[in-house]
């Protein structure tokens, strides 16, 4: 694991400060959580129930919890069904989904149902590009469940790809014109000027009525990878887990803060420490 040196030596960047510091009266105001999914959530591939618990204990003391994932929309339905959380965003904000109590799905996507087609026709033609480019990449075992992205595979189902592998596969994304966010096991692209941020903010004016550029004192994101960097960037309660210090060093926009405990332990010290602070 890289080591998170007091400052980013490339970009100048000021390193994440330990969660531990955030104070009590900061975090006893947070009424929205925003969390990642894979590596923040998930230790090592699977959600450990101490990261589920704190999910579930978060819903019930009345504060609104919302995955923000690059996992696909067909993951995202269940997501939205089946956990104890408000909404979802999904594919790196392709989307929206929110199911309420008494049943009923509401689903709000970046692009419509023509301009989401003609991208995945286009993806379908650059997937074979970045295949002779890249002959050990992989498509996604999720693919089939996407509805406006390409995710290639490269540490989820198989050995990991070596850094110069990956940021190919980047590059012949973005020389089609595409935007590429690579994760801790994905590499995601897709046709369109959308991102997490963007859409997590439609969901904040469309479902709760908020101004996030306003409401941001009571929100915390937790991520783990580069592909959370819009919303590492853009909130001042924005978390990395411990293991986002395998990112450290590539990282333009690194998160404010970083938790001592990796996956889906960090996320629940981050949970852990809201409702302490709520309670006291």
């Amino acid at each position: 694991m890289a080591a998170v040196t007091a400052e980013n030596v490339m970009t100048g960047v000021p390193a994440p400060k330990p969660f531990g510091e955030m104070s009590a009266a900061r975090l006893a105001g947070i009424e929205f959580v925003l969390t990642d999914i894979d590596d923040t959530l998930t230790t090592e591939g699977r959600l450990p129930a101490q990261a589920y618990h704190a999910l579930e204990q978060l819903h019930e003391a009345g504060i609104t919890v919302v995955p923000v994932t690059g996992r696909p929309a067909g993951w995202c339905d269940l997501i939205a069904r089946l956990w104890p959380v408000d909404a979802v965003v999904g594919e790196n904000g392709a989307f929206y989904f929110a199911c309420s109590p008494q049943g009923g799905m509401t689903r709000e996507f970046a692009q419509s149902a023509e301009e989401r087609s003609e991208g995945r026709r286009r993806l379908n033609a650059l997937a074979d590009v970045i295949f002779k480019a890249v002959p050990r990449a992989r498509l996604s075992a999720d693919q089939t469940f996407r509805e406006a992205d390409l995710a290639i595979d490269f540490a989820e189902d198989g050995p990991r790809l070596d850094d110069a592998e990956i940021a190919q596969i980047v590059t012949s994304f973005e020389e089609a014109g595409a935007v590429a966010k690579v994760s801790s096991i994905h590499v995601n692209g897709w046709f369109g000027q959308y991102d997490k941020l963007a859409m997590t903010r439609r969901l904040f004016t469309q479902r709760y009525g908020l101004d996030v550029e306003k409401a941001g004192d009571k929100v915390i994101f937790v991520g783990d990878s580069p592909n959370d960097a819009p919303m590492f960037g853009f909130f001042e309660n924005s978390i990395g887990v411990a293991n986002f210090a395998d990112f450290q060093d590539g990282t333009v926009t690194p998160p404010k803060w970083i938790t001592q405990k990796a996956g889906g332990a960090g996320f629940a010290e981050v949970a852990d420490a809201i409702l302490q602070a709520r309670e006291s």
